[in-house]
């Protein structure tokens, strides 16, 4: 059951962030610095679920229980609907008007025949869907780079029939045309280190990978980053985390932003068995030996920036998700060129508003992600 406590203290923090923006964002809108956004689309179902039917299982049974797990991660995925999700996040986009945006889990779902050839056969691509309703109500991105990561395919029955059901997952940074922020430069990259998976005695890997642009805001540089490290392994996305120090967020003598689903949640020390890093660590590290400064909490308490997390569903009535955003791994960090950190002018938490879910569908009124975004107006 919510702490009455925490709830109370969320109710007086969001009205008074709603006053603040009501006050200032028309103000601040001409004001210097540069809103920046990091937004979890959200796949659509559990992408694990076809790989733990397996687990444990002889060989001759592991076929017909991948079939049957893929063909529900693929029925889930209709449910959720993105395209109903997506005219929810354009809103929610529309009403905070970040200047740039790092997306996580940007999908593309395909599908085609099971002749040995890649499923070409678009069913949702998430970063056209979501641009389009963006153009749709007036507020037009662009995509700055697209970084592909994980590219898996399996057989599932979709539409009455056995087919070859293909996601590929993408990272992405968008730009507000007319935001006055331009590109130098961009770019993307995968992680080296990645979750090892054997389906069917096949070695896979999950790939996971980051992009980063170079820009100016209101006559200042600064480099952008966005990516999404592991969540099955905290060892990992520690690896994955060095990787980005070491890489695009990497000293440049310039301010850098880094926005991210860090899978990271700085309270929690727990640890999965087996592995030597707690879940906190990758934080730990970007905000300790990377020299990252968590930007929210210069703005409000942890507690006000939850961020995750809701069922596989996204239907989860009002009261359960009050509940279920409980923990923050969407962040913003800053940099400045002198190591400290960027004064912040004022902030959001996006996502979390019931009014903001779509209509009612077959399994109930969906909530745009199954994670907030963070909205941050800073001053690199």
């Amino acid at each position: 059951m919510p702490d009455p406590r925490l709830r109370a203290r969320r109710i007086v923090a969001a009205l008074i962030a709603l006053i603040v923006l009501a006050t200032a964002a028309p103000a601040l809108a001409h004001a210097d610095g540069v809103t920046v956004m990091t937004r979890n689309l959200y796949l659509g179902g559990d992408i694990m679920r076809p790989l733990e039917a397996i687990q444990g299982l002889p060989p001759e049974q592991q076929g017909p229980a991948f079939v049957a797990a893929n063909t529900t991660l693929r029925a889930i995925v209709d449910q959720t609907s993105f395209p109903l999700r997506s005219r929810r996040l354009a809103l929610e986009i529309a009403a905070t008007q970040p200047d740039l945006i790092g997306l996580q889990e940007v999908a593309l779902w395909r599908h085609g025949p099971l002749d040995g050839t890649p499923a070409t056969t678009v069913d949702y691509d998430f970063l056209t869907t979501l641009v389009s309703d963006l153009a749709a109500i007036g507020v037009r991105y662009e995509v700055v780079h697209a970084q592909q990561e994980s590219d898996v395919s399996g057989p599932a029955v979709l539409g009455g029939s056995l087919q070859n059901v293909r996601l590929t997952m993408r990272d992405a940074i968008l730009r507000r045309v007319g935001s006055g922020v331009t590109v130098s430069a961009s770019g993307g990259g995968n992680y080296v280190t990645r979750i090892p998976l054997v389906v069917a005695g096949q070695r896979l890997e999950f790939i996971r990978g980051y992009d980063w642009a170079d820009v100016s805001a209101d006559g200042r540089a600064f480099r952008f980053v966005n990516t999404h490290l592991e969540s099955v392994s905290s060892d990992v996305a520690y690896a994955q985390a060095a990787e980005l120090l070491a890489g695009p967020a990497a000293p440049t003598g310039r301010p850098t932003v880094v926005v991210c689903d860090c899978n990271s949640d700085p309270l929690d020390t727990s640890r999965k068995p087996g592995e030597s890093r707690a879940h906190q660590d990758p934080y730990l590290l970007i905000t300790g030996a990377g020299g990252f400064t968590d930007q929210w909490l210069r703005f409000a308490p942890a507690a006000l920036g939850f961020t995750s997390g809701l069922s596989e569903l996204v239907n989860d009535s009002p009261a359960a998700a009050a509940a279920a955003f409980n923990h923050r791994i969407d962040m913003v960090f800053g940099r400045a060129a002198n190591g400290r950190s960027l004064p912040v002018q004022w902030g959001w938490v996006t996502g979390r508003n019931p009014l903001n879910r779509t209509p009612a569908t077959p399994i109930g009124r969906l909530w745009p992600s199954d994670h907030a975004g963070v909205v941050l107006r800073l001053r690199p």
